[in-house]
C-alpha cells in the first residue's frame, strides 16, 4: 500500500490514478482509499481536508491520485434563487449554486421548507460539487463566524 501526506490544490487534470469520492468522502484527515484502478492508498494528513473535484493526493513516491467527485443523490432546486439559497444558507446546508438552478444532497425536511416558499424539486443524480466556505474554499462547519 502506497502513502500519501499531502494535498495539491486543483484542478489538476485525471492522471493514471484517480479515486471518486462522494461528498462526505472528499472529508478527511486519515483514510484508507482504494483508485479506481484498484490501487490502495493510505492518506495520513497532518490536519482534516475538504477536496474539490479535481484536487489530487500526492503520494510519497511522487505520482498524483485525481479526486473525482462521484454521482449523488441530490435535490435539484429551482425557483426565486435569492430567497431560496439565502434560507439554505441560513440552515449551514452545502449547496451548488448555478445560474438556473441550485443543487443540495437530498433531504425531505428542506425539501418541504423551499417548496413552501416557492421552489420546485426534482431529483437527480450527479455529482456534488458545493459552494466553499465565507472566504472561498473548504467547508462551514457550525456557526462560529
Amino acid at each position: 500500500m502506497t502513502n500519501a501526506h499531502s494535498i495539491r490544490k486543483g484542478p489538476n487534470l485525471p492522471g493514471a490514478l484517480t479515486v471518486t469520492l462522494d461528498y462526505d468522502g472528499r472529508l478527511l484527515r486519515r483514510k484508507r482509499l482504494v483508485t479506481d484502478q484498484g490501487e490502495a492508498v493510505m492518506v495520513d494528513l497532518a490536519e482534516m481536508v475538504s477536496l474539490d473535484h479535481l484536487d489530487a493526493i500526492e503520494l510519497t513516491d511522487g505520482r498524483l491520485v485525481t479526486v473525482l467527485a462521484a454521482p449523488e443523490t441530490l435535490y435539484e432546486v429551482r425557483g426565486p434563487l435569492t430567497r431560496l439559497v439565502w434560507h439554505i444558507g441560513n440552515r449551514h446546508t452545502p449547496c451548488q449554486i448555478e445560474d438556473q438552478r441550485l443543487l443540495i444532497r437530498a433531504d425531505p425536511v428542506l425539501k418541504l421548507m423551499l417548496q413552501g416558499l416557492g421552489a420546485t424539486i426534482r431529483e437527480t443524480t450527479e455529482p456534488f460539487r458545493p459552494e466553499g466556505g465565507a472566504y472561498g474554499h473548504g467547508r462551514t462547519m457550525g456557526h462560529a463566524h
